[in-house]
């Protein structure tokens, strides 16, 4: 049994805002506030998304239907204020209102930064504990190939913010710590058609000015789903021995 969905973005009158797909039967009326009970979700199998590398905590599941059409459910807590202590909260929040329980769980994917020390240890950790049992798999990616998902060109670049005037940059699947001036040489020599990037190098005069004169396509990494990074778990094995990758330690980037 099929049905078609739905997204829409459900307000929460005091907390972040919930992004949910829902399931809709033929013969019912489309209405936004129409949610049908997760006892519609038959045969799925749920992933669990876990960004915890940039500011606050991003959190999602996602069910795929097993037969190659996608999430057919998604639905996904964003709190830019949260931090890593909050994140079982959070989940528990999320299972609730999306009426799963842990054990519909079978993916869990987390993201290894570069970000924060603080957030990327309790991210990776708390992920590995919920994955400990073998109940279910635990993949760690990078953020940058992650938000690289975010575009759906193949000659895509990621530039995010490192500390002031120095970027993380993803080019032709090589991740870097950069400065601005070298962003720029790199980015134009390989010529990439569109780049990933973060409200702080959206706005950067000279980044730009560059993407600008070059045409190059710009898509900020705030607001996608993250079940866009579903892909990846084609390109990596799973494992619980998952480490953050900094590229520039925190305490490193603090000081200058």
């Amino acid at each position: 049994m099929s049905f078609p969905h739905y997204t829409s973005r459900v307000p929460q009158p005091y907390g972040p805002s919930v992004l949910t797909t829902a399931l809709r039967p033929n013969h019912l009326p489309l209405n936004p506030y129409y949610l049908i009970p997760t006892t519609y979700h038959l045969s799925m199998s749920f992933d669990l998304f876990v960004d915890t590398s940039r500011k606050g905590i991003s959190i999602a599941i996602a069910g795929a239907t097993g037969e190659g059409q996608g999430s057919a459910f998604y639905k996904e807590i964003v709190d830019p204020e949260a931090r890593g202590e909050t994140l079982s909260k959070n989940l528990d929040n999320l299972l609730e209102q999306s009426g799963i329980a842990l054990q519909d769980i079978g993916r869990v994917m987390v993201t290894l930064g570069p970000g924060s020390f603080s957030g990327l240890r309790t991210g990776v950790a708390f992920c590995q504990g919920i994955c400990f049992s073998g109940a279910r798999k635990l993949y760690g990616v990078s953020t940058l190939e992650a938000l690289e998902c975010f575009s759906e060109a193949p000659d895509t670049a990621v530039v995010v913010k490192a500390r002031k005037d120095y970027w993380y940059l993803r080019l032709c699947g090589q991740e870097s710590f950069d400065s601005t001036e070298d962003v720029i040489v790199k980015l134009r020599a390989k010529e990439p058609k569109f780049v990933v990037v973060d409200s702080t190098a959206h706005d950067d005069v000279r980044l730009t000015k560059f993407f600008t004169d070059k045409g190059v396509k710009t898509v900020l990494d705030d607001g996608n789903p993250l079940s866009l990074w579903a892909k990846l778990f084609e390109k990596h094995q799973p494992s619980l021995i998952q480490e953050a990758n900094y590229i520039q330690p925190s305490y490193f980037e603090k000081g200058h």
